[in-house]
């Protein structure tokens, strides 16, 4: 074989690897400025998102995960694999950063609208960005599925009342169509918590306000899990050095002013919102085969009106029971993954 005919099966080879190399590489989509439901504008808008597997000839395999609140693309990442809530050797999986999160546009990155003149955004903007990722940037124009969970979860109940045709499954899994009272007043404690510092200062801040983050975070905490849950996995004797490592690990890894506008997101967010408060009207819009999973013991995002949701669209439920509460997904991973697996394949 000639050396010319040596290099070029290499090259060929080097691009079949290509694909496999880039499995979870963060990529970013630039989609210029993003307007949003209120009228105000992200500008110069960019989009975190991470690709899994391969996308099939019929371009019918294509799996969304958008992100929970304070979590990232790469985070996801664990739940990706055979086995595991999503096999990429099924699907093409795009795990995407909602915005706010650090990664696609936000207050703690933007230069050009930083920290709170970062303009208010919504669940349905997260959404929007995210389909335009879908059919701008990844040139799709039906994805198998969208999924996701807490946050992810509302975001895949905004999903299936906007964008009703654009897929054939939604999974929302701890997720709501509409925060309760109970919700809202535990994220209204977080955002207060952060405000109340004073080293805030109504986000322009110089130095991290640790005093304000580290009581978010052990509101946060403590209602992440049942009380059960918590006496039977921290003795009081752990009880330092756990606070101390949930505080630490809240303080490393996510932006006050970042925090606070997913808070707002979440807070606004009311899939009725478009159909006059209408939750019948809102269900009506459903085309998607649904599997709602909410956790019976959620002292995070409460059950009731995801339950309810699901009744008006006929859709199957998988009612998690752990004390795991929120975190239930995590605590019954087994059963969990195998449900998914099943209701995709069917």
């Amino acid at each position: 074989m000639s050396i010319r005919k040596v290099v070029a099966v290499l090259i060929a080879e080097a691009a079949l690897c290509l694909p496999l190399m880039a499995q979870g590489r963060l990529q970013m989509a630039s989609l210029g400025d993003f307007h949003l439901q209120d009228g105000q504008t992200i500008k110069d808008f960019r989009i975190g998102y991470r690709t899994f597997g391969a996308l099939n000839a019929a371009k019918s395999n294509a799996v969304m995960i958008p992100t929970w609140f304070t979590g990232t693309s790469k985070e996801l990442e664990g739940a990706v694999g055979p086995g595991r809530l999503i096999d990429p050797s099924k699907y093409f999986v795009i795990l995407v950063d909602a915005i706010g999160d650090g990664v696609t546009s936000s207050p703690s990155n933007s230069p050009l609208q930083p920290r709170m003149n970062f303009p208010r955004f919504t669940i349905l903007d997260m959404v929007r960005a995210e389909h335009e990722l879908a059919t701008r940037k990844l040139k799709l124009s039906h994805l198998h599925a969208v999924m996701g969970i807490s946050m992810g979860g509302t975001q895949t109940f905004q999903w299936m009342v906007s964008y009703p045709r654009f897929m054939t499954d939604a999974i929302p899994i701890v997720g709501s169509p509409k925060l309760t009272s109970y919700d809202l007043l535990l994220w209204k404690a977080e955002e207060h918590a952060i405000e109340a510092d004073c080293h805030w200062n109504h986000g322009n801040y110089t130095a991290m306000p640790v005093a304000g983050m580290r009581a978010a975070a052990d509101i946060h905490t403590l209602n992440l899990t049942t009380p059960e849950y918590r006496v039977e996995h921290t003795t009081p004797e752990a009880f330092p050095h756990f606070l101390e490592s949930t505080e630490r690990r809240t303080l490393r890894s996510f932006d006050a002013n970042d925090w606070i506008r997913q808070l707002q997101a979440m807070m606004a967010d009311d899939v009725s919102k478009p159909f006059g408060g209408s939750m019948r009207k809102a269900a009506a819009a459903v085309r998607a085969r649904v599997l709602v999973v909410p956790a019976q013991q959620d002292h995070m995002v409460n059950p009731a009106p995801a339950i309810a949701f699901a009744r008006l669209i006929h859709a199957k439920v998988l009612l998690l029971t752990s004390d795991c509460g929120h975190l239930s997904p995590g605590c019954q991973a087994g059963m969990l993954d195998r449900e998914v697996a099943q209701f995709l394949a069917r």
